[in-house]
């Protein structure tokens, strides 16, 4: 089973997170089949980006996103929605 999960990279107290698609067994900082996206808790405001068709084309697959990546894709979703109000309406 597949999995979207944040891997964490950066060094000690410098967090720098990756959002990835893995299996679901694989280590935290293992094995993963594709990138989606970063995060960088660190910069002010928080740097969050995420290729949301590739999250598309993983959950049609069957990838279940953990909690935590749950929320930051909801985020990317508003974010996506407010910086081009037309294609959100055209979407639907």
């Amino acid at each position: 089973m597949l999995s979207i999960r944040l891997t964490r990279r950066g060094t000690h107290r410098r967090p720098f997170y990756r959002i990835v698609v893995a299996e679901k067994r694989a280590k935290r900082d293992g094995r993963f089949i594709e990138i989606l996206g970063y995060r960088n808790p660190l910069t002010d405001p928080e740097e969050l980006v995420i290729k949301l068709d590739r999250v598309d084309y993983w959950l049609k697959c069957g990838a279940q996103p953990s909690d935590t990546v749950r929320a930051l894709i909801a985020r990317a979703r508003r974010a996506a929605a407010a910086a081009n109000p037309e294609a959100a309406v055209s979407k639907t």
